[in-house]
Order: C-alpha cells, then structure tokens, then sequence
C-alpha cells in the first residue's frame, strides 16, 4: 500500500468558511478510506494547531458569530487515535513560544534536521 506524509504548512486555510482545516479533512477522509496509508506533519504556523486550550467560540466577524469554531486539537487527537503519526516540527514551535507543555498528547515532535529521514519513510510527500 502507498504511503504519504501529509505536510501542512499554511495554517488557517478555509476555516472560516469551512470550519475546520482543509488539509487536515482530507486526511481524515483519505486515511478513512483505506487507500493510503497517510501520516501528518505539522510545520510553519500550522504547528498552531497543536496547541491545547485554544477556544474560538466567540469569533465575530462583520456581526456573524462562528457558529462551529474549528477545534485542531480534537481533529489531531482522532487522527492519532485512530493510528495517523501526527509530528511537529520542534524548533517551529520554539521558534513561536509556544510551551512544550501546550502540546497536545500523542503528537511526535521531529527537530528540522531529521526531517529528511522522516521524508524518507514514505511513498510519496504531500505538502500544503
């Protein structure tokens, strides 16, 4: 079977509209289907994703609130629940200030330079 490593770099695409993150649902869908196994890598601003206690349920805009605020966390979490490797990049959430400790668990962290090896692991690499 054909691996891939999902890599989400652009953060925030289309959830507004959408209420979640594109990339992130298409791998849900993909990895749901059976036809590849797919793995994520959250790198850039999308390590944001990763971050606990986020909460965007008051989000107005232009007097339209968000009536269903994207929860990342939560679509990580199923992800790796149901055997997805969801990784981050270390030194992008160093480099942002965001505590190890916010991290959500069963996320695996990669430094920048073992990126290659992890590339490495897989059929094909998806990024986005």
């Amino acid at each position: 079977m054909t691996t891939a490593l999902s890599v989400v770099e652009t953060a925030y695409r289309a959830t507004l509209e959408e209420q979640d993150d594109t990339v992130l649902w298409f791998t849900h869908a993909v990895h749901n289907s059976g036809s590849v196994e797919v793995d994520v890598l959250l790198r850039g601003n999308a390590v944001n994703y990763a971050v606990t206690g986020q909460d965007v349920s008051d989000l107005e805009i232009a007097g339209h609130t968000l009536a269903h605020a994207p929860d990342f966390v939560a679509d990580l979490t199923v992800l790796a629940e149901k055997g997805v490797a969801v990784h981050y990049v270390t030194e992008d959430v160093d480099e942002r200030g965001i505590p190890s400790d916010r991290i959500a668990s069963g996320l695996k962290a990669v430094a920048r330079a073992d990126l290659p090896e992890l590339f490495d692991r897989y059929d094909q690499i998806w990024h986005w």
